[in-house]
């Protein structure tokens, strides 16, 4: 099973990108992996995108320390929800 690192508007936000942008970059990449034949990413409704395609958009490399900081909210709030 392959596990893919994914990443939300939520997240890019997080890290210090505007609302707008972060929804911006978001579209983008669902655009690029409908270019490289992911025909998922086509839903409107769809908001989670490989964090190698946010990556390639913006033209850096993110560390795995810098995403494990960003699960760790995403994680807590979801199990106080429960």
């Amino acid at each position: 099973m392959v596990h893919v690192i994914t990443m939300t508007k939520h997240e890019l936000i997080a890290l210090g990108y505007g609302a707008s942008r972060a929804q911006d970059i978001i579209r983008r990449a669902k655009l690029l992996m409908v270019c490289k034949g992911v025909s998922y990413y086509k839903s409107p409704k769809l908001g989670r995108v490989p964090v190698t395609a946010v990556e390639e958009i913006l033209g850096l490399q993110f560390s795995t320390r810098t995403l494990a900081e960003l699960a760790k909210p995403m994680h807590s709030e979801a199990s106080k929800e429960k």
